[in-house]
């Protein structure tokens, strides 16, 4: 007899549910969309490359494969000529998520994200057209069999109860993030607050993503944490964001130009402080936790590591003690050490 599958509450309650995001970022450095639009038009040009990615991040430890539909709605579609490919991409999307995540035993998570439609100022009219927005995709991940559904980077509380609206009705859990770019949302709500206010309409998760690195994220998960008494997540970008740049639109590379969005390498976090992050995350009681934009997979494997998870792709994790050079300390192979690198740290974990 088949063991019943865990459901995200199943994981929720044992344990730290782990996520890998970051796909448009990751898929327009590998060259298979455009920068700009970022709009998800690998599921029809390149599916393959979406499955391996995949299948990356399975091997590095995440528990949840995200179908690429972010920013494959009707909206985002239309804006870039695409919107006759609308259906077609997001039920090749979920069909795609769904089987890899099948084969390899973790969870599908259908996505949704703000429509850039949201406008207080004609609120009623606006609000119309992101519920339709949000139906169709919602639709298409119940008829792709998904378990649950991420409605993410919201700036507008608004919006977000709109997501969470619709997927309730569907009669799916819910995962709602939002983008804490500024110091509210943009509907004059604080971060913790909004998150409550979700909490209170039933969403099964509510936190942030995207946006703000960890140091940067933290302390309002701190706040949020304190504010909820459900679930949290937390998918930071892995960037070195700070109190003059909060957020990843803030960092300015050094003759002062945007480094936003193709030219951020120079603030890379390295793979040790996601670990720190990780544990951090943890250990302040968040529950759903991940990363988001400009994500690689040893990221992924470094915070899976974190969690005290051994991994597939552990088999293939760093033993700089057998390096050549800075491993076997011999006679032979200090004097290349000291000739060709000279007095070295132990590595990136040394506070010497």
């Amino acid at each position: 007899m088949t063991a019943k599958k865990e459901t995200l509450s199943d994981k929720l309650q044992k344990d730290v549910v782990l996520v890998a995001e970051g796909y448009l970022f990751e898929l327009e450095r590998r060259g298979y969309l455009k920068a700009g639009p970022f709009v998800p038009e690998a599921i029809l040009k390149f599916p393959d490359a979406v499955r391996q990615l995949h299948l990356e991040f399975i091997r590095m430890g995440t528990e949840v494969v995200v179908a690429f539909t972010y920013y494959g709605h009707r909206s985002k579609m239309k804006s870039v000529g695409l919107e006759d490919q609308l259906e077609t991409l997001n039920v090749k999307a979920v069909e795609l998520a769904k089987n890899v995540a099948d084969a390899n035993g973790c969870l599908t998570a259908g996505n949704i994200c703000n429509t850039w439609e949201y406008d207080t100022s004609r609120l009623e009219m606006s609000e119309k057209t992101v519920r339709a927005i949000f139906n169709e995709q919602v639709q298409w991940a119940i008829s792709g069999k998904v378990d649950f559904i991420v409605a993410e980077t919201f700036s507008h509380l608004g919006e977000a109860l709109i997501a969470l609206e619709v997927i309730k009705e569907a009669g799916l859990p819910a995962v709602i993030t939002f983008t804490p770019a500024t110091a509210k949302s943009c509907d004059g709500y604080a971060w913790p607050q909004a998150c409550k206010i979700l909490e209170e309409n039933g969403a099964d998760v509510v936190g942030l993503n995207c946006g703000r690195g960890p140091q940067t994220m933290l302390p309002i998960l701190a706040e949020i944490r304190q504010k909820v008494s459900g679930y949290v997540a937390a998918l930071p970008v892995p960037y070195r964001t700070d109190n003059h740049s909060p957020s990843f639109f803030d960092l300015r590379l050094s003759d002062g130009k945007n480094a936003f969005p193709v030219a951020l390498d120079p603030f890379v976090l390295t793979r040790f402080e996601m670990a720190d992050f990780t544990v951090q995350a943890r250990d302040m009681g968040i529950n759903y936790i991940g990363i988001c934009c400009g994500a690689g997979p040893h990221h992924v494997r470094a915070m899976a590591e974190a969690l005290g998870r051994k991994v597939p792709a552990s088999e293939y994790s760093p033993n700089i003690d057998l390096h050549p050079i800075l491993g076997d300390q011999n006679a032979q192979k200090k004097q290349y050490r000291d000739c060709m690198l000279g007095p070295l740290s132990d590595g990136p974990d040394d506070d010497k």
